[in-house]
């Protein structure tokens, strides 16, 4: 803030009142100078501005350090932050059990790695191309993780169900069976989205992938079904899309399984640029009644992981 500094010079002595032979009256004292900027405002107002920034530094201090994502959140986006940290899903299986919640900063590696081989496989490529995409995986997701919590990254972890010799079950350690992305809104958006384009205010999930060793165990269809009950949670919109390639054809079963219905479909065109036709599906969401109680399949389907960067 600049303070105006006033000084106060007064009127020279006039000669007349020097000349004349009787005394005149003392000249008048000169009035004080205006008062400084009232300290009891300018407290006032630093109190108010401090008590705004400790209610927001405070907010965002429960946020555990994993979920930080590095850039100025407003109070609207730490509270949804705050839900998403909170966020699980669970679900028993035949086998075993699952349970869903949002990618940690130390579990970027193994998920970048699931990602990464899935997409080699999907693909079609040589093993030898895993390095480069762990790379190029890596770079993606600690960018969409800057958009936060706009766009988020959730892991599956499953369980096995192991028989003791005295007849009761117990469990494994859990294991990173899946990994799927939601977008929420316009701001978490990929700025290089597939066609056919999705409305960009709109939720979209894309990027699943199952670890190849615990496929048809019903790991796909939950964390689509995750990805379903967390965008009702965030009060999205219920229009909810996602691609699919034409050539998927057990992702595409299971997608119309859950309800998605093919909205539009790529071009020959597509195919000039080396890339695979796709179908873009959309599914509006009912109002959420049960969560984590939804109904699996029998059987799990192999879903391909196609990250948006890397299409072709």
């Amino acid at each position: 803030m600049t303070y105006n500094l006033w000084a106060y010079v007064p009127d020279p002595v006039s000669p007349q009142n020097v000349l004349l032979p009787s005394p005149s009256p003392s000249p008048s004292p000169p009035p004080p100078p205006p008062p400084p900027p009232s300290s009891t405002t300018t407290i006032t107002t630093t109190t108010t501005t401090s008590t705004e920034t400790s209610s927001a530094s405070t907010t965002y201090s429960y946020l555990e350090d994993s979920y930080k994502t590095g850039r100025f959140l407003s109070n609207e986006e730490i509270e949804k932050l705050n839900a998403l940290q909170d966020f699980r899903y669970y679900q028993q299986l035949e086998t075993g059990s699952m349970c869903v919640r949002l990618m940690r900063l130390e579990e970027m590696d193994i998920t970048v790695k699931l990602l990464a081989e899935s997409f080699v496989e999907s693909m079609v490529l040589p093993v030898g191309y895993v390095s480069l995409l762990r790379y190029l995986v890596k770079q993606y997701l600690v960018e969409r993780r800057a958009a936060m919590p706009h766009a988020v990254t959730l892991i599956g972890f499953y369980k096995a169900k192991q028989e003791m010799d005295t007849g009761e079950e117990m469990e494994d350690l859990e294991e990173l069976a899946g990994t799927v992305e939601v977008c929420f809104d316009k701001r978490g958006a990929n700025t290089s989205p597939p066609t056919p384009t999705s409305p960009k205010n709109a939720p979209y999930i894309c990027n699943m992938a199952v670890k190849g060793s615990l496929r048809r165990r019903g790991i796909g269809w939950n964390l689509l079904k995750a990805s379903e009950e967390l965008i009702s949670q965030m009060g999205s919109m219920q229009d909810v899309y996602l691609h699919c390639r034409m050539i998927d054809s057990a992702p595409f079963n299971m997608y119309t399984k859950a309800g998605y219905n093919i909205v539009k479909t790529d071009s020959l065109w597509v195919l000039l640029m080396l890339q695979r036709r796709k179908h873009l599906m959309c599914k509006k969401l009912a109002v959420l009644k049960n969560p984590s109680g939804l109904d699996i399949p029998g059987s799990d389907m192999k879903l391909s992981s196609q990250l948006d960067m890397l299409k072709s």
